[in-house]
């Protein structure tokens, strides 16, 4: 079984949490890096090898993103394309949106990001508390 990813989230860049032994990988906090290839590159890898193997098995994607930047926006896309994917070859998989109420720039990001997916089942939620 492959290590966890578990990257700490920065002032600049997400949390990331892959925990493949229950299937939820989980990006969250704000994300606006000085270089977005070179942090999303390991999550991009992590993500098609954990992918690659799931088959038809359930993942559960999380994201709990306060904001993102433009090319921010472009890689969680690409996640999203990722996840997608999977779903379309037979996995069975969840996409958690959590946006602030107060937020109507992440909770309208949210439903677009949402409105692409087909296969893979999105789920447009409020963060707690």
């Amino acid at each position: 079984m492959r290590d966890p990813l578990n990257i700490e989230q920065t002032s600049r860049t997400p949390a990331v949490v892959f925990d493949y032994a229950n299937n939820h990988l989980k990006l969250s906090g704000e994300s606006y890096p000085e270089d977005v290839t070179e942090f999303y590159r390991p999550v991009f890898n992590a993500l098609d090898d954990y992918l690659g193997s799931l088959g038809e098995g359930r993942c559960r994607f999380d994201f709990e993103l306060i904001y993102l930047n433009s090319s921010s926006a472009k890689a969680v896309m690409m996640l999203m394309d990722k996840l997608e994917d999977a779903a379309k070859n037979g996995a069975d998989v969840d996409v958690y949106w959590f946006y602030d109420t107060n937020d109507d720039t992440m909770q309208e990001l949210g439903e677009e990001f949402g409105e692409d997916l087909e296969s893979a089942v999105f789920h447009l939620e409020k963060m707690a508390g």
